[in-house]
């Protein structure tokens, strides 16, 4: 399970104004602390309210990199600072992400091979977010042909399917469940699947309930990472137990211990 770090996000007002004033005290302190908790990556989104991404995007590599090896997940829907901050990375990298749409396509699966990175593919389009599995598929499908096409590694590859909020879109959660076993049988070997886990429990009350409780149902059903708070020691237990019970990893009277040894030497 790859545990990818969420928070060195613009849209958390700390790592904002760190942003804006090229403050790198809050930027590497997380870096650092998620790294300690045993992120396999570190999400690294400059934020909407940010005018020239590209260059926030290579000072935020740069920052980063000064303080820890832990390889970059980068995050944004400018894909010139994406490529930006490719160039800048030590090791390979995961790109957050690719919508399937041909235009998209074709501008993000050259650039991923030509830097031999993993990529997160969205199941969404111009006409945005599907509601049920079926059209989620249909676009998981879109982007699996697309890594065909660009002989793209599909092991590589990373369907997110889209978690909406449950307190406001409740009938997309069990839909996710459902497209990322779907997506499962689409391609041999399979893609990966990748969820934005925090957004499941968005404005919701007990968000640490909802996202450790979401998680282990999209284990079961063959998630592979997740974008989280990787902090959430109990959230980091739930993981390594549903492993355990999912027969992914050996059980052992010191499973706990043991997965998050993993982590640390990861």
């Amino acid at each position: 399970m790859l545990l990818i770090g969420e928070r060195i996000n613009g849209m958390f007002k700390d790592i904002g104004k760190a942003i804006r004033q090229r403050d790198p005290k809050p930027i590497q302190e997380w870096a650092v602390k998620q790294t300690k908790f045993g992120a396999h990556y570190l999400d690294v989104n400059t934020g909407p309210a940010i005018d020239d991404k590209v260059s926030a995007m290579k000072w935020l590599v740069n920052t980063i990199q000064e303080v820890t090896e832990t390889p970059l997940c980068l995050d944004s829907t400018d894909y010139n600072a994406i490529e930006a901050g490719l160039e800048l990375c030590q090791r390979p990298a995961m790109v957050n992400s690719v919508h399937a749409d041909r235009d998209k396509i074709e501008r993000v699966f050259p650039m991923a091979k030509h830097y031999g990175v993993k990529l997160i593919g969205l199941t969404m389009d111009k006409k945005g977010v599907p509601k049920d599995a079926d059209d989620r598929t249909a676009l998981a499908m879109e982007i699996v042909a697309a890594a065909d096409e660009f002989g793209f590694p599909m092991e590589e590859l990373y369907i997110d399917p889209l978690i909406l909020p449950v307190n406001v879109a409740q009938e997309h959660a069990i839909e996710v469940l459902k497209t990322i076993r779907n997506v499962k049988l689409l391609a041999n070997p399979a893609p990966k699947t990748v969820l934005g886990l925090s957004n499941v429990s968005q404005k919701a009350l007990d968000r640490p309930l909802i996202d450790r409780t979401y998680l282990i149902m999209a284990m079961a059903s063959g998630l592979d990472a997740a974008i989280c708070n990787v902090g959430d020691e109990e959230l980091v237990d739930a993981v390594a137990t549903s492993r355990i019970l999912l027969n992914q990893d050996v059980y052992a009277d010191s499973y706990l211990k043991v997965f998050k040894a993993g982590r640390e030497e990861a």
